[in-house]
């Protein structure tokens, strides 16, 4: 399993200064607040309400410290890799043979949407599972997210970083050959490490399908959900053209109004959740201002959005058939929901099932959930 190393990676402490966290404070007090048509409520964008009361709690109630310490009780790392310093989190299984596995988190997330879900991975017996099941576990930030440096130049997609990732894996771990998993557009980079990097990737568990080389002879499930992907974009998709096309105008102000950022990236969390349009009812404000202040503290809102950009604009590999053994496990949104013969299409070795609960955001809504279909999956395939 494991390879000689050619990088090094030294250990990270998250320290947020306190003048960062005053300044923090004493944006979202001076905060300048639109007004609103009454009883929209979320129909048109963020509740004011909501994001009023939250942003509140943001200020006076929630302790960064607090949230600081629990991230930082998870073993960080940062490596250089080329002209980026990539962070990520590496934690050894406690089972008696751990197996390497790669966490890819989507937009807009960050490697804490899986605190919860890694000591679970890591020491399953801990948590009423078996101890042969266990994983060393790592959970890199994606370049330009949280505490991993922004490219300074064009060309980091999906598939640029699925590469990155086979580099952080192989030479700065030694990890010859490893299992991933992806959500959102950690999905997407997993399904290229799943089509281009089968030398050392073993299987991958994700929740997006690629899409197709091409779609001929479509059946009447696959021509509906097609149907409904472009009602759903034409709704809801207006965040995806804008960061697309232009992430910078729209990153110039999120980048400096924390109430601006809490409404970006709420709103998305409250419309992909299966929260009955509640956050509050399956999400702590702690967990949810954890993830917001990573963005804030880091300034790289701006930077995250440009993925998307990147994937727009820069030519990918060709798109070809996966064909290792992947498990295609879908949330509740019915824009993930794609018919199994669409998601057949580009898996040449496909398990295919459906969350029992749950939406786009599962391993913070539903960590025991998705890590017991981690489990079934994962723990009959060999690494080698």
């Amino acid at each position: 399993m494991d390879v000689e190393r050619s990088l090094q990676a030294t250990p990270f402490t998250i320290d947020i200064p306190d003048a960062a966290i005053a300044d923090l404070r004493r944006r979202l007090a001076d905060t300048r607040w639109p007004d609103s048509v009454p009883g929209r409520g979320w129909s048109d964008g963020g509740d004011l309400d909501y994001l009023a009361d939250i942003c509140r709690y943001w200020q006076d109630g929630f302790d960064w410290r607090a949230a600081e310490a629990k991230l930082n009780a998870l073993p960080q790392f940062k490596a250089r890799i080329d002209d980026l310093d990539i962070h990520f989190v590496h934690v050894r299984g406690k089972g008696p043979n751990p197996r390497p596995l790669l966490l890819a988190h989507g937009w807009p997330s960050a490697f804490c949407e899986f605190a919860d879900l890694i000591p679970m991975l890591t020491d399953p017996a801990a948590h009423g599972g078996d101890p042969a099941c266990s994983f060393d576990v790592i959970a890199p930030s994606m370049p330009g997210y949280g505490f991993s440096s922004a490219p300074r130049s064009g060309g980091m997609n999906s598939s640029a970083v699925a590469a990155l990732w086979v580099r952080l894996m192989r030479d700065v771990l030694g990890y010859s050959r490893f299992f991933a998993h992806g959500g959102d557009i950690g999905a997407h980079v997993v399904n290229a490490l799943g089509r281009h990097h089968t030398a050392h990737v073993a299987a991958i568990h994700t929740m997006a399908a690629p899409t197709p080389a091409d779609t001929p002879d479509l059946s009447p499930a696959e021509a509906e959900w097609l149907d409904y992907v472009k009602d759903w974009e034409r709704d809801e998709g207006g965040y995806w053209h804008l960061q697309r096309t232009k992430p910078q105008s729209a990153a110039v102000g999120l980048n400096d109004s924390p109430a601006g950022l809490a409404a970006w990236v709420l709103e998305k969390w409250r419309s992909w959740s299966e929260c009955g349009g509640d956050l509050d009812t399956i999400l702590s404000r702690d967990t949810l201002l954890t993830l917001v202040s990573v963005y804030w503290f880091t300034g790289t809102i701006g930077s995250s959005m440009r993925m998307y950009f990147e994937n727009a604009t820069t030519r990918s590999p060709s798109n070809v058939g996966i064909d290792i053994p992947a498990r295609l496990f879908l949330t509740l949104e019915k824009v993930d929901l794609c018919p199994s013969e669409y998601a057949r299409r580009s898996f040449n070795d496909l398990s295919y099932g459906v969350t029992a609960r749950g939406g786009h955001f599962l391993a913070a809504e539903e960590p025991r959930l998705l890590v017991d279909d981690i489990h079934r999956f994962l723990a009959p395939l060999p690494l080698d």
